[in-house]
């Protein structure tokens, strides 16, 4: 298991940051980036995805944790979250849901702005009541 000491959050904010520029967001044009931590080490990112019909639509979160899986990940250390807006961007309910399905509720949630302030939260903090089963 990583430590998560040895988490370099400042990188895995830059690599959100990074990912913000994939985004495909011509309806709302809210950009927005994330970057995974998973146990082995390896790093996945991941932009929203707008769809016409929005329903469609995936949140960056959402996409970075699904490329993990979809490549044998299924332990994730930690996230980070950037958008273009200029304040920090948690993530929507449904996101945090997906998160506690392959994070620990313990695992650190960082937000990072555009001045390089960056705000931390154990996924606990974020979904106290998460579902499971």
């Amino acid at each position: 298991m990583l430590n998560k000491e040895k988490i370099d959050m400042k990188m895995l904010v830059e690599r959100a940051k990074e990912a913000v520029s994939n985004a495909y967001a011509p309806y709302s044009g809210f950009c927005v980036g994330a970057a995974v931590l998973t146990e082995s080490g390896k790093i996945y990112q991941g932009c929203n995805i707008e769809n016409a019909s929005y329903g469609a639509t995936n949140c960056a979160e959402r996409t970075a944790i699904f490329k993990a899986v979809s490549e044998g990940e299924q332990k994730i250390c930690a996230i980070a979250i950037m958008s273009k807006a200029g304040d920090f961007t948690p993530p929507c309910g449904i996101c945090r849901q997906v998160m506690s399905e392959f994070m620990e509720l313990d695992a650190p949630v960082i937000l990072g702005n555009h001045v390089g302030e960056i705000k931390i939260f154990q996924l606990g903090e974020l979904l106290p009541a998460n579902f499971a089963l």
